[in-house]
């Protein structure tokens, strides 16, 4: 998915690792249906540390901690300034911020400081305003100024969040996390980053994905919209029509 993804799963995968654990992960799901009675969808992310292949180990120890972090289908968005002039809000300036992720929400199995330090956590885009700094084309005073503010907005539609204590444990090395999806959900293609930490350090990894998509009536009114916008425009406003006449027809009686 563009450049800012691809930044992200490259520094997952590619950065070795020096310790002899190894992640084995799945999701509940790759696929999550948005249909007209949508209204969420609980996903369960789900894994075992266990020593890596090759290794003498016979057992890991830990304790371990483990993120997850969720990414949805990226997008350019603008974050305005609004100041009230002569009796007017006006947008006054603004900050453009491309390939920036629909969906962030991050689980944890414990308070994000408290496992490792901002540094890493920073690194590995696994802070919110991390993501801002990336995508942003302004200056960094700029940035630093509109980035908390287009973080607050996300966290009001519910597209951002942080769950500390969002993973369990159910044993030393068995961890799962569950994660609803609001029915905003943006469609797309979603990644989920998987996180293990030992230390304050990352010992492994793993990013996996799934998809958020569209089917039935709602899939080809979106397609439409897209695809053929003039038709799609002549049909709503013959739908707007008919339905005043009828209303009115209706009403007379």
């Amino acid at each position: 998915m563009i450049r800012f993804l691809v930044i992200v799963i490259l520094t997952a995968l590619l950065i070795p690792s020096a310790h002899a654990e190894r992640l084995v992960s799945q999701l509940s799901n790759d696929s999550v249906e948005i249909t007209s009675s949508f209204d969420g969808e609980r996903m369960t992310f789900f894994g075992t540390i266990a020593p890596d292949a090759g290794s003498d180990q016979k057992f890991v120890t830990g304790p371990f901690h483990v993120v997850v972090v969720v990414l949805g289908p990226t997008q350019n968005r603008v974050a305005r300034e609004k100041t009230h002039n002569f009796g007017i809000w006006l947008n006054t300036d603004q900050v453009e911020f491309d390939n920036f992720p629909s969906y962030f929400h991050v689980l944890s199995s414990d308070k994000l400081t408290d496992i490792t330090d901002v540094t890493t956590l920073t690194a590995n885009a696994i802070l919110p305003e991390a993501l801002t700094l990336a995508t942003s084309t302004a200056d960094w005073w700029k940035t630093a100024v509109f980035s908390p503010q287009l973080v607050r907005l996300m966290r009001e539609e519910g597209l951002f969040g942080i769950q500390e204590n969002g993973v369990n444990f159910l044993s030393d090395n068995f961890y799962s996390a569950r994660l609803t999806l609001p029915s905003n959900a943006p469609p797309g293609p979603y990644i989920a980053l998987t996180y293990v930490f030992k230390q304050g350090e990352i010992i492994a990894r793993k990013s996996e994905g799934f998809s958020v998509r569209k089917i039935g009536f709602e899939r080809f009114i979106a397609l439409s919209a897209v695809q053929q916008p003039l038709l799609y425009g002549l049909v709503c406003v013959i739908l707007a029509l008919f339905t005043g006449w009828l209303g009115g027809v209706l009403f007379k009686r």
